[in-house]
């Protein structure tokens, strides 16, 4: 035996795996496809990297199972990620709405931290290698992988399998786990992008061109959750933060609903105006609230070049309508290659919530995205990808 366990990915929940099971005195082997280590992590929010949040539990989180990530959360929470970044010299900036961004460092740094801690352990990494074949034996796994044009092989008694998702192939996303688990009968959630633009076609794309590159603090909804961030208009359709969370609630066919005004009462503002200066042209009211080139686009939809004083019963109904239930229908989104994160993945029902080892092959774990554990934007995933990374060492 080549070691104590191999990891086939060495993303987040990869290289977390290797250093916890580091600190117990156990040898890994990690395999990854890419030429380097943390290739996501290092692109994550623009290089800055969110690498976890404040708030973070298994109410942010989508899953057939809601409940599977409380045990992994017990087990690693919030609090034992800032200690453990702390303790290497990274500590915790709070952006917004609990996202925790390291202080005066970056991505490159979070990856330092596992890369040198593996260093310090032993624990070997291997990059630019391809993952050809698994054998499971009575004592373990055989894998084989091919680097350099040359096919190798490793053995070990547990296998992990950290691989990842489908989102940014260019980032060397593979359908790996995906793959291996349907071949041994696994199932597998539908899988989709999630935290993903939207995308507008037909009569209305014209509007969305006219208002791109305006963003606006809405809250957009369906019949399952809101959220209340900014939104991105775009050429194609919508993007931003609000968009990203709610996309990943969104399915093909079905609406979603924007507040352009949250928090007030758009007709409460116009009959004010009214009161004390008829004479304003419902524009001049927009061009306070919204940039004047969402006023102008609007002009579509709403009398903007009316008087406040002079608009009718049936037109204040339309523009608290268009304002506070702008519903909107999308054609599509943007695909794996603009999705943050994939939806859905390996049935936790073939998980052990407590270990994350298959119930049906002894000795194999599954962590992090490939999972059908889907986290909110915000670091969420991130913290998962820990979590399940401490939770399998612990049983390696």
């Amino acid at each position: 035996m080549e070691a104590d366990a191999i990891i086939i990915g060495a993303g987040a929940c990869g290289l977390m795996c290797a250093v916890q099971a580091g600190y117990l005195g156990k040898k890994v082997i990690l395999l990854e496809k890419s030429d380097k280590p943390g290739a996501k992590i290092l692109i994550s929010g623009g290089g800055r990297c969110n690498y976890t949040n404040l708030f973070a539990s298994d109410e942010q989180f989508i899953s057939n199972n809601k409940h599977f990530i409380k045990s992994a959360f017990n087990q690693w929470t919030v609090a034992d990620t800032i200690s453990f970044f702390e303790t290497y010299g990274i500590s915790g900036k709070e952006k917004t709405l609990g996202q925790l961004f390291p202080d005066g460092k970056n991505a490159r740094d979070i990856v330092a931290v596992f890369t040198e801690l593996c260093a310090d352990f032993g624990q070997q990494i291997i990059c630019g290698a391809d993952v050809t074949d698994i054998e499971q034996q009575e004592d373990g796994f055989t894998i084989g992988y091919e680097k350099n044009g040359k096919s190798k092989s490793l053995k070990a008694p547990k296998l992990v399998i950290a691989t990842g998702g489908l989102p940014i192939p260019k980032m060397g996303a593979t359908d790996f786990a995906l793959r291996f688990a349907r071949k041994h009968s696994l199932n597998i959630v539908e899988t989709a992008p999630a935290l993903v633009p939207l995308t507008i076609t037909g009569k209305d794309e014209a509007w969305y061109t006219q208002l791109s590159g305006n963003a606006i603090f809405c809250e957009v909804s369906n019949d399952e959750i809101s959220f209340e961030e900014n939104i991105l208009f775009t050429h194609w359709g919508l993007s931003g933060p609000a968009i990203l969370q709610i996309s990943s609630y969104w399915r093909p066919g079905t609406a979603i609903n924007i507040n352009l005004l949250p928090g007030k009462n758009i007709t409460d503002l116009i009959e004010a105006e009214r009161r004390d200066n008829g004479k304003l042209l419902l524009a001049t009211l927009f061009n306070r609230i919204y940039p004047k080139k969402f006023t102008d686009a609007m002009a579509k939809f709403l009398p903007v070049d009316k008087q406040v004083a002079t608009l009718t019963k049936a037109e204040l109904e339309r523009i608290h309508q268009t304002i506070h239930l702008f519903a909107v229908k999308p054609a599509g989104d943007k695909g794996y290659d603009k999705a943050e994160v994939m939806r859905g993945g390996i049935d936790t029902n073939n998980l052990s919530s407590k270990t994350l080892e298959c119930k049906t092959i002894p000795g194999l774990y599954f962590g992090g995205e490939c999972v059908d554990v889907t986290g909110w934007l915000g670091g969420y995933n991130f913290q998962w990808a820990w979590a399940a990374g401490f939770v399998i060492a612990q049983n390696l």
